[in-house]
């Protein structure tokens, strides 16, 4: 004690200043980075063909701007229909007339209050352009009651109504009226939404940029699938487009990228011995080959069965995702999960791998030797692995085949044109009920042209049941006839792998990544 006494008065009042200062520049420091802006880095394997989710079914579109966007309803962890922007809502006794109380104070992007105007003006237009609302809504009407009331009256009773409006594929998303007025025959000109994050830029090729929307009215339930609590904890989410699946990888290994979709199966168990990410492994859905009905050889029904008859599932799935542990073998469109939807019906169709068969067939359909152009992309690396398995099945039948590769936005602009291709590769999402496949419906003008007057009438007797069990039967006969008039070949049940940095917390997955509750410590 007497030696530090030495110092003397002066000496003390130096380190006082001194350690002040110090206290002062660290806690300087810690109020700066509290206030760093924290950033998302997302590697998406293909680039959106419109951010307008009525405009395309594409899930480029549905996983960006999902958090933009919200809906009336829409759907938990468990494919259960629950409310979003609205509070509550109420079916008649007849079933015809829907009545949908709003929340209040949502606010928009652009700091307008959400109205029963905005929401009318959504939903007539989501009816009148997307292939769901023309093909099951064509006569309904949305009509305002009051300020925080909106009603959908229908011509007739739809079993499967509330899930059509809960889907979070070609979504029923609210915008403001004056964006919906605005709007061109190629979709919204501004994208306002009421969701935790707001649109920012799009710089085609490169990325989209959302950021945090301050004034965000979450529910407080707990989060479960899209529904749910909702918080937005990081204030940039920038969607960067890395179509090359290599750069995918590399990027989050080195950490430029917190989250990389669609990893290389092929990958997994490298990354798995790396701490420094997660690998989340989820369903996702079905991949299949989709026939030009509309012109060209497969016209003929019998052309398609005789593929059917061709392919091996089991060699193409596992091209396409390395081992069982990823894919399943498996006929229905509906998965095992959904029990009361779940039917055996066609199986006996399903993975024949019967070539000789298929030849005979082929002669009998008039095949004579034309080629075949099946279009993919690399963008999805399970599809090009697909794509060139099939090619190499229908050429061990005797089929002249051509791969015509494009990346995916190129894939979805050529697949309208019936002159310029036979055959696509493309994957669909488990739907919540079996009118969702647009593969199905003839109204629908979807890419394929199914046209089947038999499946037209079983969607409608499944929309107009009166119970479970009624529309269960009907979809049995469904799946049967999907089988014999083959809109499309499914190659069996899939999953897909999202890579994460180990420091990114409450990433969720349904029908493709959630961000909302993401974390980035």
């Amino acid at each position: 004690m007497k030696k530090k006494k030495k110092f003397g008065f002066m000496a003390l009042v130096v380190l006082v200043v001194l350690s002040l200062v110090a206290c002062s520049s660290e806690g300087g420091s810690e109020e700066s980075d509290s206030n760093e802006k924290k950033e998302l880095q997302v590697a998406y394997n293909a680039q959106p063909p419109t951010l307008d989710p009525l405009i395309s079914t594409a899930v480029a579109t549905r996983d960006v701007m999902r958090n933009v966007y919200e809906t009336l309803l829409t759907l938990d962890e468990n494919f259960e229909v629950t409310p979003s922007l609205a509070e509550s809502y109420e079916q008649s006794k007849d079933g015809k007339t829907i009545t949908f109380k709003l929340r209040k104070g949502i606010k928009f992007h652009n700091g307008d209050d959400m109205t029963a105007d905005d929401v009318v003006a959504s939903m007539t237009r989501w009816a009148e352009t997307t292939s769901l609302g023309k093909g099951s809504f064509a006569g309904s009407t949305f009509s305002k009651i009051d300020e925080e009331t909106v009603v959908l009256e229908m011509p007739v009773a739809q079993f499967t109504v509330l899930h059509m409006l809960a889907d979070p594929g070609q979504a029923a998303v609210i915008a403001p009226k004056s964006t919906i007025d605005s709007a061109t025959a190629e979709g919204l000109t501004e994208f306002i939404g009421t969701g935790p994050y707001k649109f920012v830029e799009w710089k085609s090729d490169q990325y989209v940029l959302l950021s945090k929307f301050e004034d965000y009215q979450s529910l407080d339930e707990t989060a479960s699938g899209l529904a749910g609590k909702k918080e937005a904890f990081i204030d940039d989410i920038y969607f960067q487009f890395v179509t090359d699946a290599s750069t995918r990888l590399a990027g989050i290994q080195s950490g430029e990228y917190d989250i990389a979709n669609a990893i290389s199966f092929d990958n997994v168990e490298q990354l798995s011995t790396n701490t420094d990410v997660k690998n989340s492994i989820d369903h996702n859905g079905f991949n299949g080959i989709v026939f030009n009905k509309k012109a060209g050889l497969f016209q003929n029904v019998l052309a398609r069965q005789a593929i059917n008859t061709a392919l091996n599932e089991e060699a193409i799935l596992t091209a396409a995702f390395t081992s069982p542990d990823y894919y399943e073998l498996e006929h229905g469109l509906m998965i095992k999960d959904q029990k009361e939807w779940y039917s055996e019906a066609g199986k006996d169709k399903y993975n024949l791998n019967d070539s000789e068969k298929a030849k005979a067939m082929l002669k009998e359909a008039g095949y004579n030797g034309e080629e075949i152009v099946i279009l993919s992309t690399r963008d999805y690396e399970d599809h090009y692995n697909s794509a060139v398995v099939v090619q190499q099945q229908l050429e061990s039948i005797g089929m002249k085949v051509k791969l015509d590769i494009y990346d995916w936005a190129t894939v979805l602009q050529k697949r309208a044109d019936e002159t310029a291709y036979d055959i696509f590769v493309t994957g669909f999402p488990t739907e919540p009920i079996p009118n969702k496949y647009v593969f199905l419906d003839s109204s629908t003008e979807w890419p394929g042209w199914t046209n089947d007057p038999i499946i037209d009438d079983l969607l409608n007797k499944i929309n107009t049941a009166s119970s479970q069990d009624e529309a269960k039967q009907h979809f049995d006969a469904l799946q049967e006839e999907f089988y014999e008039y083959l809109p499309m070949v499914k190659f069996g049940n899939k999953t897909t792998i999202t890579t994460v940095r180990s420091n990114v917390e409450g990433m969720d997955f349904l029908q493709g990544i959630i961000l909302w509750n993401v974390d980035k410590k």
